[in-house]
């Protein structure tokens, strides 16, 4: 029998088509079909000046916009040849809501991912917790979702009065409610039954699947972009990068529980020795200058008019900047030819290359199992049709 499951199934989680085939309650073959969402994310970066594609980062992983955001300002910054002008206090922050932003995606993963199995308290219990970190991006940006605080060349602000405090009383405050949510679920008879053994994946076919992320690290392969290329001085952090054993959903769920307990401790790594000095880097002709000279001094002015009506222009070249993004390795790889505009932008999407292991992950498992694995990897279409 073969089985349309999507594009409006809620455990899709987005506009996802399966077609499945099925014997009895058997899955024999399944083929994700993509493109509903086509928003045509890169074809718009193409088109754009180089500083009026950072928003367009956020729409695609929109559970990690501050690590799409990174990702992007890191690739235009490589080409700028300008990665050594971003001030350390710049570089730290943006380590700090990096991080923040990895939690904000485990949460909501965890609670959706719950909810589908059945666990429906848990969905209210993270967003619950995530509010507090949209609270952060609210103090930064103004803004609760599509922040886009992240800047070429730095951040848009310095960060504001009472941040350290919000920051310090959410890592005082997360360690006990990852507990509860663990008390919840680890032991939980039911879970188990619905994640132990399900959607199991080797370590080589994770691999040749080009896995990354919770999904590959949870059948065991020990690979984080943080550690393999540290980018914004994550090499001077102190963190562990958590492995699962078995490779199935259940291992999954554990990579992610303990990633949320090593973020927690960067960030207050982080917070607790921010260096002093610049939020921005000093470039002019590339990077805004600072709002307070804009507004008193002509040169600053000219600059800040200039880049904003006519962009800057980028060295011929092309780069491919990878960050660990909360689903993986999410990468850009841009080409310049020398104009204001990208020539071309291409995004290594995570969650589009995890997907791609889905048929592998529900063979043989029962219909049921589908939203299991699903749930495990963890996509957003978003990310997926670009």
């Amino acid at each position: 029998m073969t089985l349309n499951m999507g594009p409006q199934h809620p455990s899709t989680h987005g506009v996802l088509r399966l077609v499945l085939e099925l014997d009895g309650e058997t899955v024999v073959s399944c083929k994700p079909i993509l493109g509903y969402l086509h928003t045509g994310i890169e074809k718009e970066m193409e088109t754009k000046l180089y500083y009026k594609s950072l928003p367009m980062t956020d729409r695609m992983d929109y559970m990690s916009p501050m690590s799409n955001n990174l990702g992007f300002c890191l690739a235009v910054e490589k080409l700028l040849g300008i990665e050594e002008e971003i001030p350390a206090r710049a570089k730290w922050v943006r380590v700090l809501m990096a991080e923040m932003t990895r939690i904000n995606s485990h949460l909501v993963w965890l609670g959706t991912h719950a909810l589908d199995l059945g666990a429906m308290s848990m969905f209210f219990y993270t967003f619950r917790d995530r509010e507090l970190i949209l609270d952060m991006y609210e103090m930064l940006s103004g803004q609760r979702m599509m922040a886009t605080y992240f800047r070429i060349g730095g951040l848009m602000l310095d960060v504001p009065k009472g941040f350290d405090k919000a920051v310090r009383k959410f890592i005082k405050y997360q360690p006990g409610r990852i507990d509860e949510f663990e008390d919840l679920l680890n032991n939980n008879r039911i879970w188990q039954m619905r994640t132990m053994g399900v959607a199991k994946i080797s370590a080589e076919d994770a691999i040749n699947c080009g896995l990354t992320g919770p999904s590959l690290r949870g059948s065991g392969v020990k690979y984080d972009v943080r550690k393999a290329f540290p980018y914004s001085d994550y090499d001077k952090f102190d963190f562990q990068v958590p492995i699962g054993k078995s490779g199935d959903v259940y291992s999954r769920y554990l990579v992610r529980m303990f990633e949320m307990r090593e973020s927690l401790k960067i960030a207050e790594q982080a917070i607790d020795g921010l260096p002093e000095g610049s939020h921005i880097a000093h470039v002019p002709g590339v990077v805004l200058p600072p709002r307070e000279d804009m507004l008193g001094k002509m040169e600053s002015l000219i600059y800040h008019f200039k880049i904003i009506t006519d962009g800057f222009k980028v060295p011929r070249g092309s780069v491919y900047v990878p960050v660990e993004s909360g689903k993986g390795e999410m990468g850009f790889f841009i080409d310049s030819d020398g104009t204001n505009i990208p020539n071309r932008v291409r995004v290594r999407p995570p969650s589009f290359v995890n997907l791609s292991a889905l048929a592998k992950l529900v063979k043989g498992r029962l219909l049921a199992d589908v939203v299991a694995a699903i749930g495990s990897i963890d996509i957003v279409l978003g990310e997926v049709d670009r």
